[in-house]
């Protein structure tokens, strides 16, 4: 359960305070930032979430999972196939399953 708080906790501040209006905008490829590649930004703000799965799980492969499907969901919602909560609830969705491989984990 302390993982999981922590996943849930890590997610909210690397979605909201950590990702700013500068990334928010400029790595959504229909709102680009002049003279900013949109795929450089939607990496970097992959990146600080990779990052902070990293630091609470101490694994690199649920970080590297975490780094290629938060990009996948974030273009997919920035394109407009899926919405808000629905790009929510798969970020959210992974940190439990994140918390779950931490707690299990296959090498047992």
């Amino acid at each position: 359960m302390r993982i999981l708080l922590l996943l849930f906790a890590g997610h909210a501040l690397c979605d909201y305070p950590l990702q700013g209006d500068f990334l928010a905008k400029g790595k959504n490829i229909n709102t680009p930032i002049p003279g900013m590649a949109w795929q450089q930004l939607m990496l970097a703000h992959c990146l600080i979430h990779c990052g902070m799965v990293l630091l609470i799980t101490g694994s690199v492969w649920m970080a590297l999972a975490e780094l290629v499907v938060h990009y996948i969901t974030d273009v997919a919602k920035c394109d407009g196939y899926i919405d808000f909560n629905t790009d929510q609830g798969i970020h959210y969705g992974c940190k439990v399953l994140w918390a779950v491989l931490a707690a299990f984990p296959l090498s047992r």
